[in-house]
């Protein structure tokens, strides 16, 4: 149940069978449904998840209008960081878009893996850094791309989830009106 878990670390740090152990007792697993949400605007982000199955999106809502800014699949690590790590209440959305099934987390369990782990300090440091230079592609992006090279960007990040997520999304995600998305696909064909 845990071993995707279990390999994402040891992606990036190794570990001994006894911190595989202790991971397996820290991340709860937890269930939701299509439409059901990881976290709501307002809400303080109490835990950080791995996605074992699913799919989430991560948005804002912007005077009714949902505006998503990214995507969470199998193997990713799903949290609004800013409100974890600082308890305030979130800006953001996280969303199934999928039945999803997460491995959680709480802060202060995610203290102890970073004490009782011995690379645990450097996991996170090392995600968090892939945070931030994610976080600062897709700033760069929606200030310098054109559409037509976000959608370029949005297949190149997303290669497989473009028959998984509703056109409609994808064109929130590019910044465009779903009219707009089909003529930006029909010139790259």
């Amino acid at each position: 149940m845990h071993e995707h878990l279990i390999n994402a670390i040891q992606y990036l740090i190794p570990l001994a069978d006894n911190e595989k152990e202790f991971i397996r007792q820290l991340f709860k697993e937890k269930h939701f449904a299509k439409g059901d949400y990881f976290l709501k605007e307002g809400q303080i982000c109490q835990h950080a998840g791995f996605i074992q199955q699913g799919l989430v999106r991560y948005y804002i809502n912007k005077e009714g209008e949902d505006l998503i800014y990214g995507f969470g699949k199998e193997g990713n690590f799903v949290c609004s960081y800013e409100s974890f790590l600082d308890h305030s209440p979130s800006t953001k959305i996280i969303q199934a878009i999928e039945d999803t099934t997460m491995l959680t987390i709480t802060y202060q369990e995610l203290q102890q893996f970073y004490t009782e782990i011995k690379g645990g300090q450097q996991f996170g440091r090392l995600v968090a850094e892939q945070i931030f230079v994610e976080s600062v592609k897709q700033i760069t992006s929606l200030y310098t791309d054109p559409p037509e090279q976000r959608y370029r960007n949005f297949l190149a990040l997303y290669p497989d989830l473009q028959q998984r997520i509703p056109q409609y999304h994808i064109s929130s995600y590019v910044g465009v009106k779903p009219q707009s998305l089909s003529r930006i696909r029909k010139r790259l064909l």
